[in-house]
């Protein structure tokens, strides 16, 4: 029932964030314990790449690869594939919980723009206004057979060992006017939640007739012959 409950969770939340851009779908793996109950011994990410929509925006960016954007956020440096970023107050391209994109050629500082021009941004990441290039964006890509991942929320990543270096993504597209939607495969989370709570019950019902069985055979042995 335990297993059962952890899973009903995590497809809870996949399901829920269906809306969310960028998100990445929770998996588990099983380990066999005592009398071979499965038990959930640990979560996954699947990082398959989802659909991309057009917006129109210029300041939506969408992935195509297996690399993911770099922002400074106040714990350190955090991954994501949500391209909703905006310009900040102080002119820095950033998301919307205020974590800014990183320059790769300004070691890693914010992108700073001037509101009032376009920005166009190149594949490659190369950001420009008034045909100048201004900065690039940095892009990553984690090895998690390698390297420990942690997830922040619904949209970030996070290094476990933050000493340990993600690498360079050289293969990944910028898309500029794009967003990469969720990949939860919805149509098979919610037949397989479905399924979880009918276990779920199931196994409910069980310890209950057992409870029932225990119950009447204290009532028999308690009896005066």
């Amino acid at each position: 029932m335990k297993a059962r409950m952890e899973s009903l969770d995590m497809l809870a939340n996949n399901i829920a964030n269906t809306g969310t851009a960028g998100f990445k779908a929770d998996g588990e793996f099983y380990n066999l314990f005592e009398q071979e109950l499965p038990m959930v011994q640990k979560q996954w990410t699947d990082f398959a790449q989802g659909t991309l929509t057009t917006t129109g925006n210029p300041l939506n960016l969408a992935l195509s690869g297996s690399g993911l954007f770099v922002l400074n956020a106040p714990s350190g440096l955090v991954y994501t594939r949500n391209g909703d970023f905006r310009i900040s107050k102080k002119n820095q391209l950033e998301s919307r919980e205020g974590y800014t994109l990183r320059n790769v050629l300004d070691k890693g500082q914010p992108i700073t723009v001037d509101p009032t021009l376009p920005v166009d941004i190149g594949k490659d990441g190369v950001v420009q206004q008034g045909g100048q290039a201004i900065g690039q964006i940095e892009i990553a890509g984690i090895d998690q057979k390698a390297l420990a991942v942690s997830k922040l929320g619904n949209s970030y990543f996070a290094l476990t060992d933050k000493a340990a270096p993600a690498t360079a993504s050289p293969d990944t597209v910028v898309n500029q006017g794009q967003i990469e939607q969720s990949n939860v495969p919805v149509a098979e989370s919610t037949v397989k939640l479905v399924s979880i709570m009918r276990q779920f019950e199931m196994m409910q019902k069980a310890i209950s007739i057992g409870n029932e069985m225990n119950k009447s055979a204290l009532q028999e042995v308690a009896k005066v012959v």
